[in-house]
């Protein structure tokens, strides 16, 4: 269930993402960019999905800041990532998606977007 998800997904915040992103989602200022209230995180879920899955690397503009830092591959399974985004987007004001593994499985068969420059 949703509510599962969202249980699930907040041990794996507070063990893998709380480092760079802080407990509150908050990022930190020029370095990490804010998951609460993330209008690049709102905006589309598949791109946010590649991140977790694919890692992220360049500049990107977040709630009007520009971050051009590295995320790295995180080597999450599927389920793990469904549940911490499921987390994420139910927090700090997000937008409520419930992402799934199936979800997850989509983007992961896509490959990593060209911008990204594939596995780091």
């Amino acid at each position: 269930t949703k509510e599962e998800r969202i249980k699930y997904g907040k041990v794996i915040y507070d063990q893998v993402c709380t480092a760079c992103h802080l407990g509150q989602g908050q990022g930190i200022p020029f370095a990490f960019p804010p998951l609460a209230k993330s209008d690049y995180l709102n905006a589309d879920t598949d791109r946010s999905i590649s991140a977790v899955v694919h890692g992220l690397a360049g500049e990107i503009k977040v709630n009007g800041k520009v971050f051009n830092s590295v995320m790295p591959q995180l080597g999450l399974s599927d389920e793990s990532i469904a549940n911490v985004l499921t987390y994420v987007y139910n927090q700090w004001e997000n937008n409520g998606t419930e992402v799934t593994p199936e979800m997850v499985k989509a983007v992961r068969d896509k490959g990593a977007p060209p911008a990204q420059g594939g596995a780091h």
